[in-house]
C-alpha cells in the first residue's frame, strides 16, 4: 500500500469534511436515532459514493495525458479552497429536513447520499484516484476519513464547535485545498 498516497487522501478529505454539513446532520441524527444505525446508514452511503468516485477518476487516467488530469485537479482543488474559504463564516444547520418513516438506516443512507452526491469530497476523491494508480488506496483513505468524520460528528461534534469555530475549521481546509491545487498545478507546469 502507498502509504503517501494514503495519508494525503485521508488528510485532505477528513479536513474538508470536518464541520461540514455531513458532520452536522450525523450529530443531527444521532439525536432522534440509535448511534449505531445512523453510522450504518452513513457508512453505506460513502462507501457507495467513493466507489463511484474512485471508478471515475481510474477511467480518467485511462483516457487522459497525466498533465491534463493535473491541470483539471489543481484548477478543482484551487476552486474548492476558494469556496470554502468563501463560506468558512457561514452558519450551517445540520439538518436537511425531516427524517422520514423509513428508520435510521435507510434515513441516514439516503440523507448522506443525496447531500454528498457530486460534493466536493467526492469529487476531491475521483481527482485523487485519476492522478494515483492507487484506487484502493484512494477508496480506503477517502472512505475511512469520511466514516471517521461522521464518528466524530455523532459523539464530539458539539464539544468541537464550543472550542474550535466552524469558520477557522473551513478556513484550514480551504488553505489546505489552495496549497494542494498550487503544488499540483506546479507538477503539471514542471512536467512531472
Amino acid at each position: 500500500m502507498d502509504s503517501t498516497v494514503f495519508f494525503t487522501t485521508f488528510g485532505l478529505i477528513f479536513l474538508a469534511e470536518l464541520g461540514d454539513k455531513t458532520q452536522l446532520t450525523a450529530m443531527a441524527l444521532a439525536t432522534r436515532y440509535p448511534w449505531k444505525k445512523v453510522f450504518l446508514g452513513i457508512a453505506a452511503a460513502f462507501a457507495l459514493l467513493n466507489l463511484g468516485a474512485v471508478l471515475v477518476g481510474k477511467l480518467l487516467f485511462t483516457i487522459l495525458p497525466l498533465v491534463w488530469i493535473r491541470l483539471v485537479s489543481g484548477g478543482l482543488f484551487l476552486y474548492f479552497g476558494v469556496t470554502t474559504l468563501r463560506g468558512a463564516g457561514d452558519d450551517e444547520d445540520g439538518e436537511k429536513g425531516r427524517a422520514t418513516a423509513r428508520g435510521p438506516v435507510v434515513t441516514s443512507f439516503l440523507m448522506i447520499l443525496l447531500a454528498e452526491l457530486g460534493d466536493k469530497t467526492q469529487l476531491v476523491t475521483t481527482s485523487l484516484a485519476a492522478q494515483h494508480d492507487s484506487s484502493l488506496v484512494v477508496f480506503t483513505g477517502s472512505t475511512l476519513a469520511l466514516w471517521l468524520v461522521s464518528l466524530l460528528g455523532i459523539f464530539l461534534g458539539k464539544q468541537l464547535v464550543r472550542f474550535v469555530p466552524l469558520s477557522v475549521i473551513h478556513r484550514g481546509a480551504a488553505l489546505l485545498f489552495l496549497i494542494f491545487g498550487a503544488a499540483i498545478l506546479w507538477q503539471a507546469y514542471a512536467g512531472q
